[in-house]
């Protein structure tokens, strides 16, 4: 449980492999190294230095097992254990969530994954964030971003409802989340500086992100990011580092579009 309106949900990074839980046949099962890490030492920074945690929610199954960011069906394959630790999983988003708007209005989830090397062996060291829009959108320029996508589209929809920022403005520009990134020493995409993927590969968030981003019945936000392994994930230093700066990054995010000082 936390006491600040954010969650952190980590799908991907677990490790059990109960025996009762047979193998899934089909879809990813690629698990998310070290993010179970990053979630957990970001939350103790931030309680650490600041009396504050973020609600974080942990799926410890190894995706060979269940896959906590996919529907039902294909996250569990009919295993009735499966089932069961995939509903348990959203129910304690959910529950966050809930709690969150009693007591703060509205809130945000961050959906936390790790992305590899592309196809042809490229590694891309920005940190790729997900608003439900595709790579191809993001190749727009910002005035017909602007015009053609409605912020109900989006997983922001309640910060874009909420205030005058343009979608644009809100996804790369100089107050933008990857712009923040940026400004701490990690780069990302979508930002000021990487406005679009630009044909490259490219996750623009999933499963979660959609229920928990684009249900109208809450106020409420969300956003897949998917982190790549070096400078970010390959050891506990830069899992350190890191979590600083998260904390930097999400206390000016939340000054800019909720008008909220965590700190």
């Amino acid at each position: 449980p936390g006491n600040i309106p954010v969650i952190l949900s980590i799908p991907h990074g677990g490790e059990l492999v109960p025996l009762e839980i047979s193998d899934r046949t089909y879809g990813v099962s690629v698990t998310d190294s070290n993010t179970i890490e990053l979630g957990t030492s970001i939350s103790d920074y931030m309680y650490e230095n600041f009396n504050i945690r973020p609600y974080l929610i942990i799926n410890n199954l190894k995706r060979t097992k269940m896959d906590a960011n996919r529907d039902k069906v294909e996250a569990a394959q009919n295993n009735v254990f499966a089932e069961r630790a995939f509903d348990e999983f959203h129910y304690y988003i959910s529950s966050a969530r809930e709690d969150i708007i009693q007591n703060f209005g509205t809130g945000i989830l961050f959906d936390i994954h790790g992305h590899g090397p592309n196809p042809d062996g490229f590694v891309d060291l920005r940190t790729w964030i997900g608003y439900l829009l595709s790579g191809n959108e993001l190749d727009q320029n910002d005035k017909d971003l602007d015009f053609n996508i409605s912020s109900n589209d989006t997983s922001i929809f309640n910060i874009l409802n909420s205030s005058n920022h343009l979608l644009s403005d809100v996804i790369r520009g100089t107050n933008s989340l990857g712009s923040l990134f940026e400004i701490y020493g990690y780069s990302a995409l979508p930002s000021s500086m990487s406005p679009s993927p630009e044909g490259m590969r490219y996750f623009s968030g999933g499963y979660n992100t959609v229920i928990y981003g684009t249900d109208s019945d809450y106020n409420f936000n969300a956003i897949q990011l998917e982190f790549p392994y070096p400078t970010i994930r390959d050891n506990q230093n830069s899992i350190n580092t890191f979590a600083e700066a998260f904390a930097s990054v999400i206390h000016d995010y939340f000054i800019t579009y909720f008008n909220v000082d965590l700190f």
